[in-house]
């Protein structure tokens, strides 16, 4: 039975190292799990484009990570535009809600926009693996993959990527589930 038990574990672990169990990789006592694996964490973060306006989703990540990084890769040459994005998801210009909603629904997470403040409370307390909501009564911004996407920051007005990471204090951080 023990060496039964050995080889089961074995196995197992080979498996979690080489990423090759899936939510029903039969567990060291010969159960089914029925949770997920957790994600990985991100191995490498966004990288900026050579137009310096877009991203490049590292390798391997999520596919909800893919399709953010590409919905706001569409965002990058639209201006600032207060209540931008709240009344219809293709607008002339976003504000900083309504660029974040936008990016979310893309991705699969958000069935319609929000304000900054009704985000402070939306998805998962605390900073994700992959994409983090900072958000407080005023302002809310993203990081995906160690990227910031906001709509303030220095030089061009409107929703852009930033390798410059802003200070958290005074908002809070939210993440979608499992992300």
């Amino acid at each position: 039975m023990k060496s039964i038990l050995r080889a089961a574990m074995t196995a197992a672990l080979l498996a979690v190292l080489l990423g090759a169990a899936d939510a029903h990789a039969q567990s060291p006592t010969g159960g089914f799990s029925s949770e997920p694996p957790p994600l990985p964490a991100p191995t490498a973060n966004i990288a900026l484009a050579p137009d310096g306006r877009t991203a490049i989703a590292p390798a391997g990540a999520p596919a909800a990570v893919v399709k953010a990084v590409t919905a706001a890769n569409r965002l990058t040459r639209k201006p600032y535009k207060w209540g931008g994005g709240h009344g219809r998801w293709r607008d002339s210009g976003y504000d900083c809600s309504g660029t974040v909603s936008y990016v979310l629904h893309a991705a699969g997470l958000l069935d319609g926009p929000l304000a900054s403040g009704p985000l402070m409370s939306w998805g998962e307390a605390g900073p994700g693996k992959w994409v983090t909501i900072y958000s407080n009564p005023g302002h809310v911004f993203l990081e995906v993959a160690g990227i910031r996407f906001d709509t303030s920051g220095r030089g061009v007005s409107g929703s852009r990527w930033q390798n410059e990471l802003r200070g958290h204090g005074g908002f809070v951080a939210r993440h979608p589930a499992g992300l």
